[in-house]
C-alpha cells in the first residue's frame, strides 16, 4: 500500500489523542443540556465554564469575554457584522469597515454582504510584493466613521505575518474603531500577544482539535449584536444549545498547541529549510511565500504546471497538498492573494501551498522533491 504524506496542515489537522481520549469519555457520561438545572446538566455547565476559565487564560482576557462559536468563519462574521451592527443601533454613525485584499474569503464575503446588502463602505487594503499591509495605507485608510478594522495575523495562503501589536497600535492610538484579529493560522504557529487587540478568531481544527469548533474572543467594552437568536447562551451573544463536549476540549486543545509552539517552530523551519533547498535546485520554481513568513508553510509556482494537475498528480504519488485555502479549492481562478502580491496570472493559477506538522519529517520533503521532479518531467511540457 503507498505511503500517503499529509502537508496539508494549514487546511486542517488530525485529532490529538490526548485531546479524542478527554472527548469520547466525556461522551459517555456528559450527554446533558449545559444549561439544565438538574445535577447532569449542572455538571456539563461547571465542566464548559472551566474550559472557559482556562481559555481566557491563555489568552489574557476574562471568561466573559471567550465567547465558544462553531469555527472561525462564524467567529469572522459574528465580529463583522455584529459589531458594527451594535455600534449603529446605539446611536452611532459608523458605516466604515476596513480589512484586506488578502482575507480569508469568510472575511471577504461578510466585508461584502455588509456593503451590498447594509450599506456599509468597505475600504480593501492593498498589500505588498511579501503579502503584508503598509501601515501608513491603514493610517490613511482611518476615517472618523471607520467601526471596524478587521486584518488576519497570519496569511492562511502564502504565510505573510502581520505586524499586529504596531497595527493595534495605530487603531487605538488614531482611531475609535475596533481591531478585530483573524488568528486562525497563527495561534501554535508563531508566538502571539493579545493585548490591544479587541476581538480575534481561532479555530481548534488547525490545532489538532475537533472540527465545528471555535472561539471569538470579544473584549468587555466591545458592543455586539448576535447573529443567531435564541436562548442566554455564550451571554446573550450566541443562542442555541452548547456543543458543550467540544467546548470543554477546546482549552486543553489550545493550551497543548501554545505550549508547544516553540518546538513546532524549531522543528518546521528545518523542515522548510530542506524544502526550500530542493525547490531552489529545479528550475522553473518561483517561491510565493515571504521569506519572513510562517516556518510551516511555503507556497511555490511551477508557471508550465496549472494548479489542478499539479495537485493531482502529487496526490498520485502520495502526497497531500492544496493549492490555496481549501475553502477555495473547487475554484480555477488564480489566487487573489498572488494576484494582490502582484503576481501575474499564470504563476498565480500554479500555486501549491505546502504546510507541515510536528509528524512531517525530512525524509519526507526529500521524497517529495523528488516526485515534483519526475512530475515536472512528465507534465512540465504541459
Amino acid at each position: 500500500m503507498q505511503h500517503r504524506v499529509y502537508f496539508d496542515h494549514a487546511s486542517t489537522t488530525s485529532l490529538r489523542k490526548e485531546v479524542e481520549q478527554v472527548y469520547v469519555q466525556l461522551l459517555q457520561t456528559h450527554y446533558a443540556n449545559s444549561e439544565s438545572l438538574y445535577r447532569e446538566g449542572t455538571l456539563v455547565h461547571d465542566g464548559l465554564e472551566k474550559s472557559r476559565a482556562a481559555i481566557a487564560r491563555l489568552l489574557n482576557c476574562s471568561p466573559q469575554e471567550v465567547l465558544f462559536t462553531s469555527g472561525s468563519s462564524e467567529s469572522n462574521s459574528m465580529a463583522i457584522k455584529g459589531v458594527p451592527w451594535a455600534i449603529n443601533a446605539q446611536g452611532g454613525q459608523k458605516k466604515h469597515l476596513i480589512t484586506t485584499q488578502v482575507e480569508h474569503s469568510s472575511t471577504l464575503h461578510a466585508c461584502a454582504q455588509m456593503a451590498e446588502v447594509f450599506g456599509y463602505e468597505v475600504t480593501y487594503l492593498p498589500v505588498t510584493a511579501q503579502g503584508t499591509i503598509r501601515i501608513e495605507d491603514l493610517r490613511q485608510a482611518l476615517r472618523p466613521d471607520t467601526a471596524l478594522v478587521s486584518i488576519m495575523m497570519v496569511n492562511n495562503e502564502v504565510g505573510a505575518i502581520n505586524p499586529i501589536t504596531e497595527i493595534a497600535q495605530l487603531v487605538r492610538t488614531k482611531s475609535q474603531a475596533y481591531l478585530h484579529v483573524d488568528m486562525t493560522q497563527a495561534i501554535g504557529k508563531v508566538q502571539v500577544d493579545t493585548k490591544g487587540i479587541d476581538l480575534l478568531s481561532i479555530s481548534a481544527h488547525k490545532l489538532h482539535g475537533l472540527k465545528g469548533s471555535g472561539i471569538l474572543m470579544k473584549r468587555a467594552h466591545v458592543p455586539m449584536i448576535p447573529l443567531i437568536n435564541g436562548g442566554e447562551q455564550e451571554f446573550g451573544l450566541r443562542g442555541g444549545t452548547a456543543n458543550a463536549l467540544a467546548d470543554m476540549v477546546f482549552a486543553k486543545t489550545l493550551r497543548l498547541a501554545m505550549e508547544e509552539t516553540p518546538r513546532f517552530i524549531t522543528h518546521t523551519t528545518q523542515l522548510k529549510k530542506a524544502l526550500l533547498h530542493g525547490l531552489m535546485s529545479i528550475e522553473g520554481i518561483l517561491i510565493n511565500s515571504p521569506e519572513e513568513g510562517i516556518s510551516s508553510l511555503v507556497n511555490f509556482s511551477y508557471p508550465q504546471i496549472p494548479s489542478e494537475i499539479m495537485q493531482n498528480a502529487l496526490n498520485q504519488a502520495g502526497f497531500m497538498i492544496s493549492a490555496r485555502s481549501t475553502c477555495e479549492s473547487n475554484s480555477h481562478n488564480p489566487s487573489n492573494v498572488l494576484l494582490a502580491m502582484g503576481i501575474d496570472e499564470v504563476r498565480a493559477s500554479s500555486c501549491v501551498r505546502v504546510s507541515f506538522g510536528l509528524e512531517n519529517t525530512v525524509e519526507e520533503v526529500e521524497a517529495f522533491i523528488q516526485a515534483l521532479k519526475e512530475i515536472i518531467q512528465t507534465y512540465g511540457a504541459l
